[in-house]
């Protein structure tokens, strides 16, 4: 059973900084993708970064230079480090895992992130 707890989320100012957490319960952390979502209210939600066993990173436009993507295999955890946050980066966002072996995906229940102007 995988089970994803987000923390981090809080109301800041534009121009701030945030640090998103997802921690993983299981053994199965490193055969996996993790990856960070966003949804805004009215808006489909949509993908933020990805993070590959290997390290290998991937970022959506709109947060590439801001935002950086990491793990820690040893504490089952995934991490989003949010800088120079801007109004449209609010939403709740949400902690995804894929499984290679088995194709799955397990989610987070959502954490949320309020960027004011």
């Amino acid at each position: 059973q995988v089970h994803l707890v987000e923390s981090g989320g809080d109301l800041v100012q534009s121009g701030g900084s945030l640090r998103l957490s997802c921690a993983a319960s299981g053994s199965f952390f490193s055969a996996s993708d993790m990856a960070w979502y966003r949804q805004a209210p009215g808006k489909e939600r949509e993908l933020v970064a990805r993070i590959a066993e290997d390290g290998n990173t991937n970022y959506a436009d709109s947060v590439k230079g801001r935002f950086t993507i990491s793990r820690d295999n040893g504490r089952n955890t995934a991490y989003l480090q949010m800088n120079s946050l801007k109004p449209e980066d609010t939403g709740v966002y949400y902690c995804n895992l894929h499984r290679y072996f088995s194709g799955s995906d397990h989610w987070g229940q959502g954490t949320q992130v309020t960027v004011s102007s």
